[in-house]
């Protein structure tokens, strides 16, 4: 005889494992503080990367601009406020990885949680 709930259950399961349990095991493989970390250095990287590559983009947009006025322009003032809005990016990019990170970790181990409980409740409704 069938029993509906076992059914239900074994659906919620397999559902799970099918799509997001997939997802989910590469981030449960990790200490929280290991997955967020390493999360956050490869976002500064990327970060980093994106300014730079900007800051390419804005200096050959205004090539002649600025090989006209490098000889009056101060660069040291120059270098210490480019620096100052690379410091910025960079951390503000980090904070939101930092958060955005901490928060996809607390959900997957949300969902690790419940799957493990309702593979309990399987193995109780098989023992009974």
């Amino acid at each position: 005889m069938l029993n509906e709930e076992k059914i239900i259950l074994m659906t919620k399961l397999a559902s799970y494992e099918g799509r997001e349990g997939k997802k989910n095991g590469a981030v449960s493989g990790y200490f929280r503080s290991d997955y967020i970390s390493l999360r956050v250095i490869e976002s500064l990287v990327s970060a980093a990367l994106a300014f730079v590559i900007c800051f390419a983009l804005y200096i050959f947009y205004y090539f002649e601009e600025f090989m006209e006025n490098i000889y009056r322009m101060d660069l040291l003032a120059f270098a210490q406020t480019m620096l100052r809005f690379f410091l910025i990016w960079v951390a503000g990019y980090g904070l939101v990885s930092y958060v955005v990170y901490s928060v996809r970790y607390s959900r997957v181990k949300k969902q690790q949680k419940k799957y493990y409980n309702n593979l309990k409740k399987l193995a109780a409704m098989y023992e009974k």
